[in-house]
């Protein structure tokens, strides 16, 4: 095997792994926005450079619809 070919090789499987923690993230950010009681989708946001630390702040520091919803029991959500 060439040096191209054992490189090319290693780019590949990089590439697959790489992905794989990317979708790893997605789907444990989109677990914690839906526990808290946001959309899911708002986890894409985690991708973005610097707008991911401001959502991770807004997460962080915000009051959780979850948390509304445990204070106020009579309503049907």
């Amino acid at each position: 095997m060439s040096n191209d070919a054992a490189a090319g090789t290693m780019m590949i499987v990089f590439g697959v792994v790489y992905l794989a923690i990317i979708v790893l993230f997605i789907v444990g950010y989109w677990k914690i926005w839906s526990k808290a009681g946001f959309n899911g989708a708002w986890s894409l946001l985690m991708l973005v450079p610097l707008v991911n630390l401001i959502a991770f702040l807004y997460l962080a520091f915000a009051d959780w619809p979850i948390h509304k919803r445990l204070r106020d029991p009579d309503t049907f959500n």
